[in-house]
């Protein structure tokens, strides 16, 4: 081998060795590419901020040690096309990573791009929601997402109580997904977007104040405008020309304006008036030293450069977003990565073409470096930065950093380094200088009255009545008095639907508005479920439930035994019997004690005769208390007992016959014996109701009714003849409708009578198209018409004083029967019987003592006493000398038993006297 061949090897040796060498090192070098349009609001600020960001990169050891960030800038010049063509250019140049782009319809593009090659896109300024991870996996978004500024502005939308707003966008994927999620997040809040009008991107004047003309026709007044910040000034001096800023508009606007205002200079903002009043959404950046240093260094370049513009929030994000891949590339090299490309096979096949795709390489390292960007945890300027499953910015910090900036032009004024203290916001000032809180709703100026659908009906003429102008009536009355009332005019048209014959369905009405076949519903329209499903109702006007008229009343004719009607024949068989046993009971429990109630025992000798008299004595004195005219005192505690609770018996007994009958003599009995609507469901007669109303279905559905048992009726004519007739000969035996129907019908027929209760609780409304601002506003004047008593005034004019009372306590009387009662006489008799039961044992124990007196008292010598012994005995044992003892008076009880002890002892003292004699 020759001294050449030696040199030869010891360079590819020495070559090799380099090589292996380099392999585990660091580049010195890593190229990073930035997509944003140079000369724009958000451009002029992302370009020196991501400029600052680099240089402070690289000038940190810490991160990236020995590599160098070296940033790639393409211009996009506010182009989709011209964009997506630079963004291909970039990735020639084998970049890691791109920051940007700002704009979120090249954001779409061109992640389609960066999904094939592999490299992640970090936006600092594409807003739009739909830029998903799901469909874009390689795409970051490191600025907020419109989702969290749109459910802002609702919260703006709902505080005010607005329920309409009219979107006013740019027509590109920005605008669109925006206003897609204002509408999402509106719906939240029970509101919507009315009208949206979409301005087509780079539109001229013209073109503006068309689409801003046609947005002036509508009825919302809450304009939500989310443009372009380039182009989105040119709005407000368009809507000031068709003096759109005027008192009663409200503006909302989304960041892109604080973001103009923050670039703007002083003298610029100085004509800027027009914008006074409107609510701005500012991207709220939290104060720390960090932010203050890049400030403070963002304002030293900027003036040593010349540059006019000023630093907006989107500035502070493009300067986070450089750090985040710097962090992550650092990540990367530390865990043994490199960064290498590849060719895609798929592109090779291009080379023919002048394209010259095939210089597009794949990022061999693109899927860990992405996983080291969602890693991504540190504090930036604009406080904490981390990113969810989404590849959004974490959500929880997200919806704490909006913030509602309300921006009077001398607040936007103030110096920059005014300290936030002082910074005080003043009360909100709406467009024309207003403090009043704008309506944000007015009946919309296209020329075309409101279409308001009245029922017309074959009866009830005193409720709604007439053809197109020619319209009267209660209803009709109380709505044009409302619309008086409402703070701006309302031309409107009646449509009467319904042939005068037969009465319409009021739920098809309802389904007319809900259809946008008319635009409101006027009329008796009761404030139902179902059509609260189909439209909106004002605040009832007028109560309105329920109840029940029945067929024609019967007089009844008294007869010579009327007065034995209150009770049933039981009742009657119970209450004498009861009678009977306290006269007994009060008898027996008193006669021995109290004379009065044993003076004719006393005079009489024959026991037919004392029985009889006794029996007489006792139903007397029980009848009597009937009365309360009772002359004998009780005087035994037994006896006063019962008594009290008889006399109680008798009141509740006497104040029930004396209600029953005065009711039968006096109330108007029912031909069918309907008292209320639980007897009329449990029946199986025909029930009628009013034709188009609501009635048939609740009956159907609540109660089960039926529908061969209900029968329409349209005109009141119709339920007289139905009623009269009866069910026996085709008519019906009940009406259920509506009470103001019920009055109407009762002042031209006074024969028949409202029975029972009402029995629901609703009332009549007019109805509108669902979340129309009408329906709140004529709420409020029908309110004011309630307030000042004018409601109350148009109501009697219209309804008529009807002499016919409605109080159904003088309908359907009935006779009482033991039911009511069984409980209180089953106490009086029990106690009766528990009187009668101490009695009886008292009396047996003094029979007993009795008893052992006399035999105490007999003589027990000679030859006669067994035969006086088996007499005495026998005649103790016998029922009749029981009843006789009950019958002695205890008076004369105590003195025998007295009077036998006496000669018991003087029978003991003579024994013993001639005892001792004998003995003698």
């Amino acid at each position: 081998m020759d001294a050449a061949q030696l040199v030869i090897l010891f360079l590819a040796l020495a070559a090799a060795t380099r090589a292996a060498s380099a392999s585990g090192a660091r580049p010195s070098e890593v190229t990073v590419g930035a997509l944003f349009t140079y000369d724009s609001t958000i451009g002029r600020a992302a370009q020196l901020a991501i400029e600052l960001a680099v240089d402070d990169v690289n000038a940190d050891g810490k991160v990236l040690p020995g590599t160098q960030l070296n940033l790639v800038p393409q211009d996009t010049n506010c182009s989709g096309f011209l964009g997506t063509i630079e963004a291909l250019r970039l990735m020639e140049k084998s970049v890691v990573a791109v920051i940007g782009p700002q704009s979120s319809g090249i954001g779409h593009v061109i992640s389609h791009a960066v999904n094939e090659l592999h490299v992640p896109l970090l936006s600092f300024a594409a807003t739009d929601p739909t830029l998903s991870a799901s469909e874009y996996p390689y795409f970051i978004r490191t600025t907020i997402s419109d989702y969290f500024q749109m459910n802002a502005v609702a919260s703006i939308v709902d505080y005010y109580q607005w329920k309409r707003v009219t979107a006013i966008f740019v027509d590109d994927d920005y605008g669109r997904g925006g206003v897609e999620a204002l509408g999402d997040a509106l719906a939240l809040k029970r509101a919507k977007i009315s009208y949206k009008a979409a301005i087509p991107p780079n539109s001229n004047t013209d073109v503006i104040n068309d689409v801003l003309f046609r947005a002036n026709m509508m009825e919302s007044r809450v304009m939500v405008v989310h443009v372009n910040p380039d182009t989105g000034m040119r709005i407000f001096s368009v809507a000031k020309n068709l003096q759109m800023m005027a008192s009663g508009y409200v503006w909302i606007v989304t960041d892109w304006l604080a973001a103009v205002l923050d670039s703007s200079a002083y003298r610029e903002l100085k004509d800027m008036s027009y914008i006074q009043g409107l609510i701005v959404l500012r991207q709220h950046i939290p104060e720390s030293d960090a932010k203050d240093k890049f400030i403070s260094k963002w304002n030293n370049v900027a003036r040593n450069r010349n540059i006019t513009s000023g630093l907006n929030s989107y500035g502070f994000y493009a300067y986070d977003s450089v750090w985040a891949v710097a962090r992550a590339v650092d990540k990367f090299l530390s865990s043994e990565q490199q960064i290498n490309f590849s060719t895609d096979p798929r592109l090779q096949n291009l080379n023919d073409s002048t394209l010259h795709l095939s210089t597009l390489k794949i990022f061999d390292g693109g899927e860990q470096m992405l996983q080291q960007l969602l890693l991504t945890n540190f504090t930036g300027v604009t406080g904490p930065v981390q990113f969810d499953s989404d590849h959004n910015l974490d959500a929880q910090r997200m919806i704490s950093l909006m913030l509602l900036a309300l921006a009077p032009l001398d607040w936007l004024l103030m110096p920059r380094n005014t300290s936030t203290s002082a910074q005080q916001l003043h009360d909100v000032v709406w467009p024309g200088d207003s403090t009043t809180k704008p309506q944000g709703w007015v009946f919309p100026n296209t020329g075309q009255p409101l279409r308001v659908g009245v029922p017309i009906k074959a009866s009830f003429k005193e409720l709604v009545s007439g053809r197109g102008d020619n319209m009267s009536g209660y209803c009709i009355e109380i709505f044009n008095a409302a619309i008086k009332l409402l703070p701006y005019p309302v031309p409107y048209q009646f449509i009467t639907i319904g042939d005068g014959t037969k009465n319409p369905s009021y739920i098809d009405i309802i389904r007319m508005v809900a259809a946008n076949s008319l635009d409101a519903a006027v009329g008796d329209f009761a404030i139902v479920r179902n059509g609260m499903q189909l439209a909106e109702y004002t605040q009832p006007y007028i109560e309105s439930g329920l109840v029940m008229i029945v067929a024609p009343v019967k007089h009844v004719t008294s007869s010579a035994w009327a007065f034995l009607e209150p009770f049933t024949l039981e009742m009657w068989c119970v209450t004498v019997a009861l009678f009977i046993l306290v006269g007994v009971v009060v008898w027996l429990l008193e006669h021995r004690t109290n004379e009065e109630f044993g003076a004719l025992k006393a005079t009489s000798h024959n026991n037919v005769m004392e029985l009889t008299d006794d029996m007489c004595f006792s139903f007397r004195f029980s009848f009597s208390t009937m009365f309360f005219a009772h002359r004998e005192n009780t005087v035994s505690t037994l006896g006063r007992f019962v008594l009290i609770i008889w006399l109680f018996v008798v009141l509740i007994i006497t104040s029930s016959y004396t209600a029953s009958l005065t009711s039968i003599l006096t109330v108007q009995q029912l031909s069918t014996g309907i008292t209320g609507i639980d007897s009329l469901v449990s029946s199986s007669l025909p029930i009628g109701y009013q034709a188009g109303k609501f009635t048939k279905r609740y009956l159907s559905e609540n109660f089960n009714v039926p529908l061969s048992r209900l029968v329409p009726l349209n005109t009141i004519q119709e339920y007289a003849d139905a009623l009269n007739r009866g069910p026996k000969y085709g008519g019906v035996a009940a009406i259920v409708d509506e009470k103001p129907y019920i009055d109407i019908f009762l002042s031209n027929y006074c024969k028949f009578r409202i029975v029972g209760e009402e029995f629901t609780k609703e009332g009549w409304g007019f109805a509108f198209q669902r979340d129309s601002p009408l329906a709140a506003d004529l709420s409020t004047a029908i309110l004011q018409l309630s307030e000042s008593g004018q409601l109350q005034r148009i109501h009697d004019e219209w309804f008529s004083r009807s002499s016919c009372s409605s109080d159904d306590s003088e309908v359907g009387a009935t006779r009482l029967g033991l039911g009511s009662f069984w409980g209180l006489f089953l106490v009086c008799a029990l106690i009766c019987l528990f009187a009668l039961l101490v009695f009886f044992i008292r009396v047996c124990w003094q029979y007993n003592q009795y008893s052992s007196s006399e035999a105490a008292g007999e003589p027990s010598a000679g030859a006669a006493g067994p035969v006086i012994r088996q007499r005495r005995l026998s005649r103790l044992g016998s029922f009749k000398e029981l009843i006789q003892f009950v019958d002695k008076k205890e008076e004369e009880i105590k003195k025998t038993m007295k009077r036998r002890s006496s000669d018991k002892d003087s029978q003991a003292a003579g024994f013993s006297y001639a005892q001792s004699v004998a003995s003698a």
